[in-house]
């Protein structure tokens, strides 16, 4: 997405509310004892706005409920069955008519899910997908659904073996040659689409060191650009699912569409999960909607207009896990909403990012490191320095990202550079660690390296070698 869209909404709202984009639905999970019935939820998700629904199952209760509504609608098979629809046609045959033949056209079915993040289910039904993939579609030609009805199956970021750069995109080796190339070819020949489940959440979670919130959360920033080809990618959500795009590339399946059947960002959460709050899940959420509704594909397939399905619709107070899984509702089960987002193109005209000021995470001092001293500078320049008491191990593993996949320019710390004396770990590391601070722009966030750095407001010097203030 253009940085521009940003800066030029208010401007351009009616023209985008008239242009080709992509689809805004939602998960509609039931892990709870306290969920209204599904007849309430089918009125909420009118009252909404809401035109499409993923469900995770086939309840008859809720398919029942959803005919007649107009709510398009994704059902789930289980992965638990997988096994079972891979083996037998008349299976397959069977749970079609049951749960799908039955029930169309008056609740509009438009796909089938077969299973749900298959690779990382511990019952290892992997080499399953691709056979019960065909056994489901050969089903609904049977019935003769299948020029309505897509079937598909979601797969996780796990997947891949490689997603930084995105340019770097590839599959898991082991998964291409039983798994992916069959299926990418099935998903060809029946005009069907990847499904896929992104969290930038998990991403920033685990390296809010390193990785910008506003980038996490589609506000304003500098933007990262691929070092691979070059493109500059303005939030973390387009970076990943290109890293899929790029994936497929790879395996000459470049022309098969994407759906994200999975998306969001929990409002609650235990202490370390770093990021998880109402209000970053509403920028995520509110944002998101923006974008994919606002039309405009990602930096690689600038014209690849996404379907996405927001996770999810409740807060469902019987998931297992941390506290985030039970909470990534955009409704409390009482119907009220966890906090204001619009789901439709009418309701973006009267949204805002309301972005709360950014607290905590950079502490502003002077460096204490053993061989170095500090100077005075001009007012309003930071740099970033190592942390020398965090530990040996690491700082190194710190260091080791900097000038690895952090892309800090470290040349001046190789031995017989100009940095390299003081040959001290804390020495190396700080260079690195400003390097790669001073070229993400200095956004907040860029200097901690998990605790491993901090900002400081007076121009560190090692020895001779003298840090730089940007690239």
């Amino acid at each position: 997405m253009e940085r521009r869209a940003f800066t030029f909404f208010l401007l351009v709202i009616s023209i985008f509310a008239f242009a080709d984009a992509g689809s805004i639905g939602v998960n509609y999970g039931r892990i709870a004892n306290n969920l209204p019935s599904a007849v309430k939820v089918v009125q909420l998700l009118k009252s909404h706005g809401i035109e499409r629904v993923k469900v995770f199952d086939t309840d008859p209760a809720v398919l029942k409920a959803l005919g007649g509504s107009g709510i398009k609608v994704t059902v789930d098979l289980p992965n638990e069955l997988l096994i079972s629809a891979a083996k037998r046609q008349s299976f397959a045959n069977a749970w079609v008519q049951k749960n799908v033949a039955d029930y169309y056209p008056a609740t509009k079915i438009e796909a089938i899910a077969v299973g749900n993040e298959v690779f990382v289910d511990p019952h290892n039904t992997t080499l399953s997908l691709v056979p019960a993939l065909k056994n489901i579609h050969e089903a609904l030609v049977k019935y003769n659904l299948h020029s309505h009805i897509k079937v598909s199956s979601p797969i996780a970021l796990s997947a891949l073996q490689s997603s930084y750069p995105s340019s770097a995109g590839s599959f898991r080796q082991e998964l291409i040659e039983p798994v992916f190339k069959p299926m990418l070819e099935f998903l060809r020949q029946t005009g069907s689409y990847l499904m896929v489940n992104a969290y930038p959440f998990f991403a920033y979670e685990a390296n809010s060191d390193v990785i910008s919130l506003d980038y996490a959360l589609f506000r304003e920033n500098p933007g990262v650009v691929d070092a691979g080809n070059g493109l500059r990618y303005f939030n973390l959500f387009d970076a990943q699912i290109d890293a899929v795009f790029a994936a497929m590339s790879t395996l000459k399946y470049n022309d098969i569409k994407m759906v994200v059947t999975e998306t969001g960002w929990p409002s609650k959460g235990d202490e370390n999960e770093i990021g998880a709050s109402v209000a970053n899940a509403a920028a995520y959420n509110g944002n998101l909607v923006r974008r994919i509704l606002t039309g405009g594909g990602t930096p690689l397939r600038p014209k690849a207009d996404l379907d996405v399905f927001l996770f999810a619709l409740f807060n469902e107070n019987k998931k297992p896990g941390p506290s985030s899984e039970r909470n990534y509702g955009l409704f409390y089960p009482n119907e009220e909403k966890v906090y204001d987002i619009p789901f439709t193109v009418e309701g973006l005209k009267n949204y805002r990012d309301v972005q709360s000021p950014v607290t905590g995470g950079v502490r502003v001092s002077t460096p204490v490191t053993r061989g170095g001293s500090v100077s005075p500078s001009s007012s309003g320049q930071t740099w970033c320095v190592a942390n020398g008491e965090i530990g040996k191990e690491k700082l190194q593993a710190a260091l080791d990202y900097a000038c690895g996949e952090g892309q800090a320019d470290c040349h001046p710390i190789q031995p017989g550079a100009t940095c390299y004396d003081p040959n001290t770990l804390v020495a190396h590391a700080s260079f690195a660690f400003n390097s790669y601070y001073q070229k993400k722009g200095r956004v907040i966030g860029t200097c901690d390296f998990q605790g491993a750095a901090y900002v400081v407001t007076q121009a560190p010097r090692f020895g001779k070698c003298e840090f730089p203030t940007g690239y």
